[in-house]
């Protein structure tokens, strides 16, 4: 009984090529080999043959299963039963390993601490897997510039990641690292592939900005400025300057800030000093630079950052001529605020500054801003004092119920300084208006209502106002009219009954919620309406007849006689 044959794949021989000897029988073989093309019998001396050369990775089996019969020739009987044998198809190291997965560039930080990169390399190879033809190994050949040293760690058998020892530089041209890999198998002989990364190297704060002077001069009224040097990149965080005071402006007289173009510091003044210089005197600074971004350095092929290992940041030394200058008056308070009542008498006094001036006793106030006219300020104690009443309701007032007043002090230097205090008067309502119509004359269309509304305004403020309580102060009024409701934000004026169309004068009561009372006349126009306005105005009419106009006739001349008698006699 056959059973297993071993074959090289890709043999290197004449086709067909005798596999085995067979006997005197008519043989037949069946199975995927045959199907393919690969195998053939010889019927008659059952010698089997390989056809063609095969390639294991592409057919993707480790062996081909073939299935036999033996006939007898003179019956067409099978002699036996069905017989099977295996063909192995040993491989042979015809593939190299290749790189699937690998990023063809990569992005790194200067600074980046040495140890893993964040790259990933995977390979493969088509061999027979766990044979000296699939294994491979994954190594870095060729690197340029040198430095730092990046090898490869294994993740497993097809994965490794990249590592480097030492520091990344960017100011090295070019600023960035070509990478070539080479994935090559243990194969007899060995089979390799290679590929390349590219690591683009991103500038980090390696190098300290430098002044460009050691002394800088000048007055209190310049603005100085101080330049650095720096060889990073420009316009990123590892350039950009970052000034600040060692010593000298421990009482917060001066700022400094970055040019946000030239990177150079800018130096000025932010306050009065706390003293006045009788003469001019210099003011020694010190003034240290440093980056926004943390400053780290590559040292001895070792990276370190922050800490007592670095260099200390640069400083300039800086001296300020003060000169001395005539400094304002100053209030204690630049901004008070006043609760006061309205229409409280004129004559109190509202307030009295307190102005200190660090050069002068000698100053005097002044009113610069009194829109109403209300107050009056003494020009030598600042004194602000009420001239007139305060009306809350008055235009000089703003929503908030505030009346502003602003006084100055200057004293009498050459030139003159001033500087000036704002007061806020806030205004209490009172109850000082009194409730009245909005209207002091309406129209009342006969032919279509018998209602009006009456609107009122009371210019102060809840609970000086409404809602309101509406009368009427004729007794002949309420004969003709009544009012519902009677109380509210508005009044609704009711007619009892129809009335002759002409004009009416109506005596209005209204009272606010404390019973300030407002007496108001109401002119009442009813007439027949057209679009709410008055279309014609009827006089009352009526009809006579016959029987009344005689006797109109006769009274007349009864009146005439009786006239002219008396006057004859």
């Amino acid at each position: 009984v056959l059973s297993t044959f071993e074959l090289y794949e890709e043999l290197n021989v004449t086709y067909p090529y005798f596999l085995v000897e067979g006997k005197e029988f008519r043989f037949e073989i069946s199975g995927e080999a045959v199907d393919l093309g690969y195998l053939t019998i010889n019927e008659t001396s059952g010698d089997v043959y390989v056809n063609k050369r095969i390639d294991r990775e592409i057919i993707n089996v480790p062996f081909f299963h073939v299935v036999f019969d033996v006939y007898d020739t003179e019956t067409a009987q099978k002699i036996d039963k069905e017989l099977a044998f295996n063909v192995v198809i040993k491989d042979i190291n015809d593939n190299p390993p290749k790189f699937t997965e690998i990023p063809e560039a990569v992005t790194v930080d200067e600074n980046q601490e040495e140890g893993l990169l964040e790259v990933q390399v995977i390979a493969q190879d088509m061999d027979e897997r766990n044979t000296i033809n699939s294994r491979f190994n994954i190594s870095v050949i060729a690197q340029h510039p040198p430095e730092p040293k990046i090898q490869t760690k294994w993740i497993d058998e097809r994965i490794v990641h990249l590592n480097f020892t030492g520091c990344f530089n960017y100011e090295v041209k070019p600023v960035f690292y070509v990478v070539t890999l080479q994935a090559k198998d243990h194969g007899d002989p060995p089979l390799s592939s290679t590929a390349e990364i590219t690591i683009n190297i991103v500038d980090r704060n390696t190098n300290m900005p430098v002044f460009k002077e050691r002394e800088v001069r000048g007055t209190h009224d310049d603005l100085l400025r101080l330049a650095v040097e720096d060889k990073d990149t420009p316009n990123t965080d590892g350039w950009r300057a970052k000034y600040f005071f060692i010593s000298g402006n421990e009482e917060d007289i001066f700022k400094l800030e970055t040019d946000p173009i030239t990177n150079e510091g800018i130096l000025s003044i932010i306050k009065v000093t706390p003293f006045n210089y009788e003469k001019n005197s210099w003011v020694d600074l010190q003034v240290g630079v440093e980056n926004i971004e943390p400053f780290s350095k590559c040292e001895n092929g070792k990276l370190i950052k922050q800490g007592s290992k670095l260099y200390p940041p640069d400083s300039v030394s800086v001296k300020v001529l003060m000169v001395d200058s005539n400094d304002p008056p100053e209030f204690q308070k630049t901004k008070v605020d006043l609760f006061e009542k309205e229409e409280s008498e004129p004559g109190k006094v509202l307030f009295t500054p307190e102005v200190h001036d660090p050069d002068s006793t000698s100053f005097r106030f002044v009113l610069v801003e009194d829109p109403a006219n209300w107050v009056s300020v003494d020009e030598k104690t600042g004194e602000i004092r009420a001239t007139k009443k305060m009306d809350r309701e008055s235009p000089f007032v703003d929503a908030d119920n505030v009346y502003k007043v602003v006084i100055a002090a200057i004293d009498d230097g050459d030139p003159p300084a001033s500087s000036s205090c704002t007061i806020s008067i806030h205004l209490r309502d009172t109850n000082d208006h009194k409730p009245q119509l909005v209207n002091n004359s309406i129209i009342m269309c006969g032919n279509m209502s018998n209602k009006m509304m009456l609107s009122v305004i009371d210019l102060d403020a809840d609970p000086y106002s409404g809602p309101f309580h509406f009368s009427l102060d004729n007794d002949d009024n309420k004969k003709q009219w009544k009012l519902d409701p009677y109380y509210g934000q508005q009044g609704g004026l009711i007619n009892l009954k129809p009335l002759s169309y002409g004009n009416y004068s109506i005596s209005l009561v209204i009272e606010d919620q404390q019973n300030n009372i407002g007496r108001e006349t109401l002119e009442v126009v009813v007439c027949d309406c057209e679009n709410n306005t008055c279309h014609v105005k009827k006089a009352l009419s009526f009809h006579l007849g016959v029987p009344a106009i005689y006797s109109m006739i006769a009274g007349l001349l009864l009146f005439l006689s009786e006239y002219i008698y008396h006057q004859i006699f």
